[in-house]
């Protein structure tokens, strides 16, 4: 079997450094080895950079959703912590221990959490 040179000549320009060269092929990309390589080594850096973007931005959607609080979930909820009470009526947390310090809303500690019973968010406005 005997093997055929090619008499193709394509001039191209270089993907990575731009400048013009001779190709022998029609699919070859780059001047020489040195810009093959160095495109290679730029391809799995990005690859690299964009997988670390993505994996952060999932983590950061996982954490939003877990700490989402919307008046449909803490209207169903029993007893709430001062955190859910302020974010219910749209106080701050200092506010709402004002009003536990002043009498006006009386709360019960589990352990380092303090909850209240809905009923006497709602009470406030009766």
């Amino acid at each position: 079997m005997q093997q055929m040179s090619s008499n193709i000549h394509i001039p191209k320009t270089c993907q990575f450094c731009g400048k013009a060269f001779i190709a022998r092929t029609t699919v070859t990309k780059y001047c020489g080895n040195s810009c093959a390589k160095k495109a290679y080594k730029k391809r799995k850096r990005d690859e690299k950079i964009q997988s670390a973007i993505d994996d952060t931005k999932e983590n950061l959607q996982s954490l939003q959703t877990i700490n989402i609080i919307t008046p449909q979930n803490l209207s169903q909820k029993e007893f709430l912590s001062i955190t859910e009470v302020s974010e219910l009526l749209g106080v701050s947390r200092w506010t709402i221990q004002r009003m536990v310090k002043r009498g006006q809303l009386t709360v019960k500690q589990i352990g380092r959490k303090k909850i209240m019973a809905r009923n006497q968010i709602d009470n406030l406005f009766i």
